[in-house]
């Protein structure tokens, strides 16, 4: 392979994974006219039509996916190979990308990157907030953060937080004019503000679990969000019952606007695990933050 294809290849694959030619200059460095240009060289090279080029957009023909799929982890491949030579060097450095949830990044990984990047100026963090499941692999992640019971079997996982509780809340005013559930068949009786899964689009059934028995029970009510602190929100201005984060409400408990009911019903659970592919030689900077992350119990 002649070194101008394989530069001409890496434009290919920016060009496709952006999806513009105008963008992808911008992350190259060149101007959009010759970056046109290396495209059509490399399709005249192969003979083949690579890119499906609109007024709009840009997408990869058939033969341009086929090149993706062995192109893309290829190149990653190379890309890694060449951070974990510079690492030789004194100081790791590199940028490490991590897919998460609010919440976990509010509550676990902020707070430990506040504190450890200050004291490793070259390496870079990319936080992803977001709540569905990523494929951290087609994605090119380095990491993703979930609960436990959310990662793939064949992902090496490491737990950075300790374990959370769901917990049924009701403001005091809701209270008074309802009588508080003791079971949770009492729940049709109520009512509930319900959360809107942004995988799947259904509502989330609360999971209640006592003594070995597990209930997944659909409630009812005015209320939908696809956000948690807007359930809290609406269940502390009494329009009905929430079911969520127990670290969410834990100012509210404090002060008496809020009150837990059901807490039989409401065990705690495995919390946040990073999780990310098996590596051949995983980096010196991924490695620091991995060990700055890992929980630790106190005790």
């Amino acid at each position: 392979m002649r070194r101008e294809e394989l530069a001409d290849l890496y434009a290919f694959l920016t060009v496709a994974k952006e999806g513009s030619f105008t963008r992808a200059a911008v992350q190259l460095g060149t101007s959009q006219s010759a970056l046109s240009h290396t495209i059509r060289r490399l399709e005249t090279s192969l003979g083949v039509r690579l890119l499906t080029r609109t007024t709009r957009s840009v997408a990869p023909t058939a033969a341009g996916e086929r090149l993706l799929k062995t192109l893309g982890p290829a190149l990653d491949d190379i890309a890694l190979e060449l951070a974990s030579v510079r690492e030789l060097r004194e100081k790791p450095a590199g940028t490490i990308r991590i897919t998460t949830s609010e919440h976990a990044a509010r509550t676990l990984l902020w707070p430990a990157l506040e504190t450890f990047l200050p004291s490793h100026p070259d390496i870079h963090v990319e936080l992803n907030l977001d709540p569905g499941l990523t494929d951290i692999v087609a994605e090119r992640f380095d990491a993703g953060v979930r609960l436990g019971e959310s990662i793939a079997k064949d992902m090496v996982a490491v737990r950075i937080g300790p374990d959370l509780r769901m917990v049924v809340v009701g403001a005091p005013s809701y209270l008074a004019r309802h009588d508080a559930p003791r079971d949770p068949l009492d729940l049709a009786n109520h009512k509930c503000i319900n959360l809107r899964l942004p995988t799947s689009g259904g509502l989330y059934p609360w999971e209640l679990q006592k003594g070995g028995r597990e209930l997944n029970v659909r409630v009812e009510g005015q209320l939908a969000f696809n956000n948690s602190a807007m359930i809290v929100r609406a269940t502390a201005a009494g329009f009905g019952l929430g079911f969520v984060m127990e670290d969410l409400v834990a100012g509210h408990l404090a002060a008496g606007t809020l009150v837990t009911v059901l807490d039989d019903w409401c065990p705690p659970f495995g919390g946040y695990h990073l999780y990310y592919p098996n590596r051949r030689q995983p980096l010196a900077a991924f490695t620091l933050l991995v060990e700055a992350l890992r929980y630790r119990a106190r005790s």
